[in-house]
């Protein structure tokens, strides 16, 4: 029996300890950049140089973290942005093309975002620039899991924002 008990609180010791070093282990910054009608090899990161466009600012940030460079890109810009924040295709979330200001389209109450996974692992969240999932206050990104929010809720009335 001792000897089962030993064995029973050895295998305990041995399986938490990778699990205790992971947890002292600092989460990793993630820093999204998404740019409308920009190829993958407008970024020299991606083009080494034989595109001509100099990036070295993104080059720097994509050579000390991860790129990502396969993405399936949706018809338009809410789409697009609604699948990669929402992890899934936008016919889900109702957000398929651009929406008017006032729009019924956008996220509803029981929709997971990136940002609401990411705020339940205790990160702070902050979305800036164009938004296009929604102007009205229930789909507003700082209701949906974004902690702070500057930019635009649309381009069309764009020149009336920050």
């Amino acid at each position: 029996m001792r000897r089962l008990l030993f064995a029973a609180a050895a295998a305990a010791v041995l399986l938490a300890g990778p699990a205790l070093a992971q947890e002292d282990m600092a989460k990793p910054n993630i820093l999204v950049i998404w740019g409308d009608d920009i190829g993958t090899w407008n970024i020299s990161h991606n083009n080494h140089g034989m595109m001509g466009y100099m990036t070295p600012n993104i080059d720097r940030i994509a050579d000390e973290g991860l790129s990502f460079t396969d993405y399936y890109a949706q018809q338009s810009c809410t789409a697009g942005r609604a699948a990669f924040i929402g992890g899934n295709v936008p016919v889900r979330t109702g957000m398929t093309k651009v929406g008017l200001p006032g729009a019924e389209q956008g996220w509803q109450q029981t929709d997971v975002t990136m940002a609401t996974v990411l705020k339940s692992e205790g990160y702070a969240t902050g979305q800036f620039g164009k938004n296009h999932e929604g102007d009205r206050n229930e789909y507003l990104p700082t209701v949906n899991g974004f902690d702070e929010f500057f930019g635009n809720l649309y381009h069309l009335n764009a020149e009336e924002e920050p």
